[in-house]
């Protein structure tokens, strides 16, 4: 019986001293809601390398846009938001790059080929007849 009451109190003990005290509400609401803002801008004129990102967290409410230059000459810009609600929703824009006057190349004026020169035919020569050779002798000694 009395090493009932033992094993009692010790459980009672440990379960008693594993007992972790709840955060404050204060504490449990900065670790739920994270917040952070970025961005960048990348301009390249050498490569042509022209993008940019910007994203803000407030919570649980992520929010942002980012643009890139696509291969045929547009721009396409992504806005977007999301959230544990509605997911991830984006609206995609594309707009035309407008091109520089300084950059803007003159047609190049169109000029008529000149006749080709007539040159006299060149003489036709046959070509030599391939030289006949006598087949190789074995030698003996």
């Amino acid at each position: 019986m009395n090493n009932k009451i033992v094993i009692l109190i010790s459980v009672v003990g440990v379960a008693s001293a594993s007992v972790v005290a709840p955060l404050p509400v204060a504490a449990r609401v900065a670790e739920v809601l994270p917040q952070y803002s970025y961005g960048y801008d990348v301009q390249d004129s050498l490569t042509g390398d022209y993008k940019g990102h910007q994203e803000q967290r407030n919570g649980d409410l992520v929010t942002g846009s980012y643009s890139v230059i696509d291969p045929d000459g547009t721009r396409r810009i992504v806005d977007y938001t999301a959230d544990s609600l509605n997911g991830f929703n984006a609206i995609v824009r594309r707009e035309p790059l407008v091109v520089p006057a300084a950059r803007v190349l003159a047609p190049a004026p169109v000029v008529a080929p000149a006749p080709a020169p007539v040159l006299a035919r060149a003489p036709v020569f046959a070509p030599a007849p391939a030289p006949l050779y006598a087949p190789r002798l074995p030698y003996y000694f």
